[in-house]
């Protein structure tokens, strides 16, 4: 099925993929949907996955991979977009990433949301190219988790130069 939907409350809230593609109500917020998706990843981090064990946090972040893509494929075909804004799962499951591996202070998380926002709006080589060549649910997870790969190289030198702890 595929025809312009334009997403409200309602829409999102009437199925469970749609729900979870749109980082549960998170992707509806204006303007900056993608940051509000992010800080909902952030905020569930915090509740909740930052007590994950190590090992199976990399099982989690997999199966959240997947998911996603199949999530945002099959919404965005829904949406008749399939990239829309609005769709956030995928900030989430990359902010997710960056910070399992990044320090667990305020501090480290406060500069992981950040660094992570910047390079997924940015969007520097090669994200760029994989974010217009693979419009189907693998490249819109694809380029998000670019965007965390970009966050943890910098997060790794700031806390190999000691600016970051």
């Amino acid at each position: 099925m595929t025809h312009s939907v334009t997403p409200n409350a309602a829409w999102v809230f009437g199925s469970v993929p749609r729900l979870l593609a749109f980082g549960f109500g998170s992707g509806l917020i204006r303007p900056a949907p993608g940051t509000w998706g992010t800080l909902a990843g952030w905020l569930i981090w915090v509740g909740l996955l930052q007590h994950v064990p190590g090992p199976f946090m990399g099982v989690v972040l997999l199966a959240a991979f997947v998911l996603g893509c199949w999530l945002c494929q099959r919404v965005g075909a829904e949406l008749g977009v399939p990239d829309h804004g609005g769709m956030v799962w995928d900030e989430m499951v990359a902010i997710w990433l960056v910070l399992w591996l990044s320090p667990p202070s305020w501090q480290g998380q406060l500069c992981a949301f950040v660094l992570f926002r910047v390079f997924d709006v940015i969007k520097p080589p090669p994200i760029r190219y994989f974010d217009v060549r693979l419009p189907n649910g693998f490249g819109v997870m694809l380029d998000d988790i670019l965007a965390a790969v970009y966050s943890l190289i910098v997060m790794f030198f700031l806390v190999q130069t000691g600016w970051l702890v």
